[in-house]
């Protein structure tokens, strides 16, 4: 073995050594979010150099861990002045990584892998191929997705073409609002695949890369490369496929690529904002190869959701949240799960920052600005009449005194709805009922809770008459 060969073996050594030490004293899953997907690249002058794939992940790193870093570094290497933290794209350390390991195992002359080729996300070598996937976020994996009723399904359907050794249903097509975790569980399925046959050719991105590639190959004379690349992959992921809405060209050529993917029995797995029929400006052959699969609505994200991802995040974080925060957040930040995470970012950093604890107050000034935006302006006014209309009764009939069932039951849902989507107290929704008191609307939310329970098809009419309240 030559001396290079025996430096970074000592290197690796040393690092996994730093790392199980780290492990032990912040626990499994905030190592496998912040620290197990950093490399070591080289100790040169006294500065340990290390390789991060995000910015975001090395600034937290550099505020939560690099105290720790340097002091079990020294530990390793009384030499060791530093720890350098740098950003470095999840392809790049992958390929390095893939790189040290062939050139360990080959012969010196044969260590310089041929012209033209490059590491694949996955592990494997293909030419040219992993130019065209997106970086993959490594905190979106399926342990770090928190699944619940609106999203369960989506997760399952996720999973399974994740595991599945042969394509079960082609494409795979989910759909939801913004922030909802179509991004999260596209990345989920590409790592979940990466790591369990490495393989396998992944190529993910967005529609509006693949636009941008198929129209560079037509400029540059260059389709039969661009047919090439794509159509020779075991998995193709295209996120945000309404971009290419009303693109005749690129949809005819993804109508192409589609086809022949699909007639080698490689996988497709495509998100959008909308389900494939409700796509304006997309030929009508397209949503019918889009439709001929699998379609999983990510639906909108309940409270008991909101809490959990919260809860989750803290775990990640390490970090101990006050729980009246932490359910005052899920109550008011209820359209878009990114700007939650967000939230419970700006509210953990400014206590650290700052060197205060997590109150109340300091939450509410922290994020007034996100609070404000947040505000529900749904009327209660508005809720009545759009049940009203949903359920085919008379306006009149919510403050009427009538306990016909076919009356009753769809006030109860305006009672649940306005608790869910204003910020009236009981007594003021039960008013605005004909005067009912407030036990009687705290009777209609456990109602309809238990309904949507059992009765599906009744837990979709209220989340469709949430979902068109809010929009």
């Amino acid at each position: 073995m030559s001396e290079g060969d025996s430096d970074e073996d000592d290197l690796d050594s040393r690092w996994q050594r730093v790392c199980e030490r780290l492990r032990g004293e912040i626990g499994e899953t905030a190592y496998r979010s912040w620290l197990k997907p950093m490399a070591v690249r080289e100790l040169r002058d006294g500065a340990v150099r290390i390789a991060v794939p995000t910015r975001f992940m090395r600034d937290w790193v550099l505020a939560h861990y690099l105290e720790r870093l340097q002091l079990y570094w020294r530990d390793e290497c009384a030499d060791v002045r530093g720890v350098d933290i740098v950003v470095q794209s999840d392809r790049a350390i992958r390929g390095e990584e893939e790189v040290r390991a062939r050139d360990q195992r080959a012969a010196p002359e044969a260590r310089r892998a041929p012209a033209g080729s490059a590491p694949s996300r996955n592990g494997s070598r293909v030419s040219g191929r992993d130019e065209l996937s997106a970086p993959l976020d490594p905190r979106f994996t399926f342990d770090h997705f928190v699944v619940g009723k609106p999203n369960e399904f989506a997760y399952a359907a996720a999973k399974r073409v994740a595991e599945a050794s042969t394509v079960t249903f082609n494409p795979l097509f989910l759909y939801g609002g913004v922030g909802l975790g179509k991004t999260h569980l596209m990345h989920a399925i590409a790592w979940h695949i990466g790591t369990r046959d490495p393989t396998r050719t992944v190529v993910y991105l967005s529609a509006e890369k693949f636009m941008y590639r198929f129209i560079r190959a037509l400029r540059e004379q260059n389709m039969m490369d661009f047919k090439e690349q794509f159509r020779s992959v075991d998995v193709l992921m295209i996120d945000d496929v309404q971009f290419i809405s009303g693109k005749d060209s690129t949809q005819e050529e993804f109508f192409h690529t589609f086809n022949d993917l699909v007639d080698q029995g490689r996988q497709i797995v495509i998100s959008a904002d909308k389900s494939p029929s409700d796509l304006e400006g997309m030929e009508e052959r397209l949503i019918s190869r889009l439709n001929c699969g699998l379609v999983a609505d990510i639906h909108a994200t309940t409270y008991e959701l909101r809490l959990g991802i919260l809860e989750s995040k803290a775990e990640q974080m390490n970090v101990q949240v006050p729980r009246k925060i932490m359910e005052f957040l899920a109550h008011r930040i209820t359209a878009n799960v990114r700007e939650l995470e967000g939230a419970l970012n700006r509210v953990i950093a400014h206590a650290q920052l700052v060197g205060r604890d997590i109150t109340m107050e300091t939450t509410q000034e922290v994020l007034h600005d996100l609070l404000r935006a947040n505000d529900r302006r749904v009327t209660i006014e508005e809720i009545q009449k759009r049940v009203s209309e949903h359920f085919n009764i008379r306006l009149s009939d919510m403050h009427s005194a009538r306990r016909a069932r076919s009356v009753a039951r769809p006030r109860q849902v305006a009672m649940y709805l306005a608790k869910q989507l204003t910020t009236r107290s009981l007594p003021e929704i039960g008013r605005k009922f004909g005067g009912r008191d407030h036990t009687t609307v705290m009777h209609a939310v456990r109602k309809v809770d238990e309904l949507r329970d059992r009765d599906a098809g009744f837990a979709e009419d209220v989340e469709l008459l949430r979902r068109m309240l809010e929009s």
